[in-house]
């Protein structure tokens, strides 16, 4: 009897703490993550589909997200430098994520004002715009996942990535998922029917969203840690770092750009070699990715021997950062660890980057794509992370990641259903149902997970690590998700999206073993 009561009122404080203002602070300030994602991704690919943009084209521009799976670059900077006047005003993370958020609807303006079926020019002015969102939106994640670390004990930490997710979702699904495409529909832009001026309006009105998110910082405390925080460098220090980071992003740009007409001419004979033009392209821009990150370690490599900052300074900025981890948890558990990050959400992210172009090329239209699979899709997401959070707070984390993955693995099978059925809206309920329950179930759970693995020392970079890898390969291999489609078609494509998800099952297990074994 005792015991029952004694679980009654865990149940009900667990339930009490999502009224902790902490843990509803993060509703907003999630709800201004969620905002340029799908900008980037869903929304932007509908857009570029009603212009007339080539389908594997479109699905190139999830590369550019590739900023939140690189982040990790510039978390250290984030978490080291402060930022002029703004940091002296706000804070460390409240300064920011002020710059962060109006670089954001910086970059969703500029998109505004590109009208992709001008011709090539304007594509490419809206993929630099797309890849500065991106870019903005990364650094945004960046300062608003240490806040969340910092801001609140590990008790809390479940709850308030429940409420993260939860207003991520409302502004990624609900604002812009489903908004986006009403508006769209509103001001007169159709599939076949096509209207820049509609796509303009509403990405003007998307910018204006943003709003919320600048509210919040303006009104939220700096955590406390923060305040009391200590500079360990001069300013000729965070000078030196600023000036490595940039020059290095620029020969990465700059390497990329010039070596644009040797890679069509290498991408031509590498598809009469292998006949296969897909392949040629993924060997090629490969190269070019690496090349151009190779160019960016040998700059700042040169800087480093110039002298123009300090051994120790790179050191403690990202260096110690990795080392903490890796001594904390033991190299094999570490690596383990890393590669679980990695593959954690292949899955979800591979089908996403083409789920709203397959449900269009059903015959399902803006608004019900808009209703079925934004808003309501919304609420299964809102009810899957508040069970996930419930979930992890009582179960731990390891048990409710075992279980995301398995449902995100065998719900992804039911697409495969709906592709041979055709636009069945009954079926569509049905698929999204299971989808985003699964889907905000396994994504509260791995957020609070990604949480308990960061130093409270070093909790941008840690976490931006973490969460750049959990991105990193899922968006590369998204990229060529309109390829595999198109070669393939969509069933083959669902199988395969199903059963990249079952080494993860295996991966979880084995994690929540050893973490168990060395606690």
């Amino acid at each position: 009897m005792n015991q029952s009561k004694k679980t009654l009122n865990t149940w009900k404080e667990t339930l009490g703490n999502f009224l902790h203002p902490k843990v509803i602070t993060m509703l907003f300030l999630g709800f201004s993550a969620g905002i340029p994602i799908l900008l980037i991704f869903s929304s932007l690919s509908l857009w570029l589909n009603e212009a007339g943009v080539e389908r594997s084209t479109i699905t190139f521009f999830a590369w550019a997200a590739l900023g939140y799976s690189f982040k990790f670059i510039w978390a250290p900077l984030i978490d080291r430098l402060p930022f002029p006047v703004l940091t002296r005003l706000l804070g460390r993370r409240r300064g920011w994520m002020l710059v962060s958020q109006i670089s954001v609807i910086t970059a969703i303006c500029w998109m505004a004002f590109n009208n992709p079926e001008s011709g090539h020019q304007s594509l490419v002015f809206m993929a630099f715009a797309a890849v500065m969102l991106g870019f903005s939106s990364a650094t945004q994640d960046i300062v608003i996942d240490a806040y969340r670390i910092e801001s609140a004990g590990e008790e809390l930490q479940a709850l308030m990535s429940s409420t993260y997710v939860a207003g991520y979702r409302i502004g990624a699904h609900l604002v812009v998922g489903a908004g986006a495409l009403y508006l769209a529909s509103y001001f007169g832009s159709e599939k076949g029917a096509y209207s820049y001026l509609a796509w303009k309006q509403t990405y003007l009105i998307m910018a204006c969203t943003m709003l919320v998110g600048i509210t919040t910082t303006l009104i939220i405390k700096e955590p406390g840690i923060n305040e009391d925080r200590v500079e360990t460098f001069e300013s000729r220090d965070y000078f030196g770092l600023m000036i490595i980071f940039i020059c290095a992003v620029i020969g990465f740009i700059t390497t990329f750009y010039f070596s644009a007409d040797m890679a069509g001419k290498m991408k031509a004979t590498l598809t009469e070699v292998f006949s296969n033009k897909h392949l040629a392209g993924f060997l090629i821009e490969t190269s070019r990715l690496g090349a151009g990150i190779l160019t960016g370690i040998i700059i700042a490599r040169l800087f480093i021997l110039a002298r123009v900052v300090q051994i120790n300074v790179i050191r403690q900025t990202y260096v110690d950062p990795i080392k903490d981890f890796f001594n904390r948890y033991g190299t094999g558990l570490a690596c383990l660890l890393l590669t679980l990050v990695g593959l954690y959400r292949i899955s979800d992210i591979v089908l996403g980057v083409i789920s709203n172009v397959f449900y269009q090329d059903l015959g399902f239209d803006k608004k019900e794509i808009a209703k079925i699979v934004s808003v309501y899709g919304l609420l299964m997401t809102l009810t899957g992370g508040f069970i996930g959070g419930i979930l992890s707070v009582r179960y731990g984390a390891i048990r409710i990641l075992f279980l995301g993955a398995l449902l995100s693995s065998a719900t992804n099978l039911l697409f495969m259903i709906l592709a041979k059925m055709g636009a069945q809206t009954f079926m569509l309920y049905f698929v999204i149902s299971a989808d985003n329950l699964s889907a905000g179930l396994a994504t509260v759970a791995f957020v609070a997970f990604l949480s308990s693995l960061t130093n409270i020392k070093f909790t941008a970079t840690q976490y931006a690590i973490f969460s750049s890898i959990m991105t990193l390969f899922p968006k590369i291999f998204g990229g060529y998700s309109g390829t595999i489609v198109d070669n393939l078609g969509y069933s083959t494509f669902f199988l395969i999206t199903a059963l990249i998800g079952i080494p993860v099952l295996l991966l979880v297990w084995l994690a929540g073993k050893y973490m168990v074994h060395n606690a």
